[in-house]
């Protein structure tokens, strides 16, 4: 399909949430009392958007921008990574700072990088398939329980990997901490609801397209077919 400046928006706009969330997770938030990191101001808009991207465009295309999306951020971490290692200049004073916002463990990168690919490309299918069955209906429902498995699946691989066995890190805090990760998400897409319709109307009606993934091979590693 030809690419127009509004598809480029969209893609523009999830890696950028996907990427400022990533340098945002290192600050923990306090929101109830229930501990958060300062990313669920942002990561969940990576979710509505990737919604957009598979109702309006379908599930191939969704597919191809999780994809760069993936490797976006890997040269992001590199490149912070690179940073970490090369000298400081001798005026410059600030290494253990840099280290601290910047330099996450390689074990939280890997459980990022994983939960990211199992939420988001189980979030598009979901929707991808719900659509068919639904007729394009309900998209209100297709949004929310797309989400709901998305999101559920991120917040239990990326807690799971990240932090089992760590020193503290009883069962029942792990649970709590899926749980209340998975809920503060949800809840999100929920708001956005209103939002998201809009943005998918205006969309559909200036783009000419609805697409319905009926004949699409939906192996999240075929990513140019």
């Amino acid at each position: 399909m030809k690419v127009s400046h509004r598809f480029v928006v969209v893609v523009a706009l999830f890696v950028t949430c996907l990427i400022t969330a990533n340098i945002m997770a290192v600050k923990l938030i306090s929101v109830a009392g229930y501990i958060l990191p300062a990313a669920i101001i942002i990561f969940p808009l990576s979710y509505i958007i990737g919604d957009i991207l598979t109702e309006v465009y379908g599930y191939r295309m969704a597919r191809r921008v999780i994809w760069l999306g993936f490797f976006c951020n890997a040269i992001v971490v590199l490149a912070f990574w690179a940073g970490r290692i090369i000298p400081s200049a001798p005026s410059w004073a600030r290494q253990e700072e840099y280290v601290a916002i910047l330099g996450s463990t390689w074990r939280l990168l890997v459980a990022s990088f994983i939960a990211y690919l199992v939420g988001e490309f189980s979030n598009s299918l979901v929707l991808a398939k719900m659509k068919i069955k639904t007729k394009g209906r309900y998209l209100w429902a297709r949004t929310i329980g797309s989400t709901v498995i998305g999101q559920g699946l991120d917040s239990l691989v990326f807690i799971l990997l990240a932090f089992i066995g760590a020193e503290g890190m009883t069962s029942g805090i792990l649970v709590e901490m899926i749980l209340t990760h998975w809920v503060a998400k949800t809840g999100y897409e929920v708001v956005a609801t209103p939002f998201t319709y809009k943005i998918v109307n205006y969309l559909k009606r200036k783009e000419g397209i609805d697409t319905y993934d009926k004949d699409v091979n939906f192996n999240p590693l075929l990513i140019t077919d």
